[in-house]
């Protein structure tokens, strides 16, 4: 016999190349990992960091293709998945003396919100009332 998969609904949003280091931002992700998304959102707007702005925006983006798209009730939405990944890395030059240029990489960041909650309940659908065409006038 096969066991029933019970999915869960799940929303997510992407933020790819992200010109910081994945370490910088995993830093600041690790504080709101796991959490509702109304708690995770006022955790980012007081920590002084600047792996915050790109964060915040994933997380509301994941938000708002929840509530708009999706119909999930906005305050019941939490974190299931939080991940960053690196992104491309650019590689760069740096001038040094005697005429030498030594190679570096800019690294990047991809980060992945997945979002869980409560769909908000249908509108039960309204009887339509057969309208009567008006007589035409002689």
């Amino acid at each position: 016999m096969a066991k029933e998969v019970i999915e869960i609904p799940t929303v997510r949003a992407y933020a790819k190349n992200v010109d910081q280091t994945p370490r910088k931002v995993s830093l600041v992700a690790s504080l709101v990992r796991g959490r509702s998304v109304a708690d995770a959102i006022v955790i980012l707007n007081h920590t002084p960091k600047r792996a915050v702005r790109p964060l915040l925006k994933a997380i509301e983006s994941a938000r708002a293709n929840a509530i708009n798209n999706h119909g999930f009730d906005g305050n019941t939405l939490e974190i299931v998945t939080l991940s960053v990944t690196t992104g491309t890395r650019l590689k760069r030059f740096k001038p040094a003396s005697r005429g030498r240029a030594l190679p570096f990489e800019k690294k990047t960041s991809n980060i992945l919100v997945i979002v869980s909650g409560d769909l908000k309940p249908k509108k039960a659908a309204k009887a339509v009332e057969a309208v009567a065409e008006p007589e035409e006038k002689k």
